[in-house]
C-alpha cells in the first residue's frame, strides 16, 4: 500500500458524498472521493494532516503529461528501481511528495522503454485514493 501525507485543502459536498483535494509537498494536488462527510467524518476539516493511501496495482504509469485523460492525480516521478516478473513487474518511483509503488505488465514496461532513471508520469484514478487520520 502506498502512503503519503497530506493536508485538506478544500471539500466540496454533496449528499453523502465528499471530492477531498488535497495539498501535498511541492504544492502538488491530489484529489478523492469519499462516501463520507465532515458530519459523519470529523477528520474532513480544512488544513487536517491526513494519510493518502492507494495500492500499488491502482498506479498508472505514462511517458509524458497529458491534458486528454480523464485520471486527476498525476504525479512527475523518476523510476529507481524495477523488479521484472514475467508477467508484471514492480516499479519504485521517487516522487516530490514521498517514494511510491506501482505494479505493471511487464510486457507494458518494455513496450514502453521504461528503465531505472527514466522520468514517468504516476496516476492515480481519485476514486481509488483513501484517506485515514494522521
Amino acid at each position: 500500500m502506498n502512503r503519503l501525507t497530506g493536508h485538506i485543502k478544500n471539500l466540496q459536498v454533496e449528499g453523502q458524498i465528499t471530492l477531498v483535494t488535497l495539498l501535498l509537498v511541492g504544492d502538488l494536488e491530489m484529489k478523492t472521493i469519499l462516501i463520507d462527510t465532515p458530519e459523519s467524518a470529523e477528520y474532513l476539516a480544512l488544513n487536517q494532516e491526513v494519510n493518502i493511501l492507494f495500492k500499488e496495482t491502482e498506479v498508472v504509469i505514462g511517458l509524458e503529461k497529458t491534458n486528454g485523460i480523464s485520471l486527476t492525480n498525476k504525479i512527475d516521478c523518476k523510476v529507481q528501481a524495477l523488479q521484472r516478473g514475467i508477467l508484471l513487474s514492480g516499479v519504485d518511483l521517487e516522487c516530490a511528495p514521498g517514494n511510491i509503488q506501482a505494479i505493471v505488465s511487464t510486457e507494458a514496461l518494455l513496450e514502453m522503454g521504461i528503465e531505472s532513471g527514466k522520468k514517468v508520469l504516476a496516476m492515480i484514478k481519485l476514486n481509488e485514493v483513501m484517506l485515514s487520520p494522521k
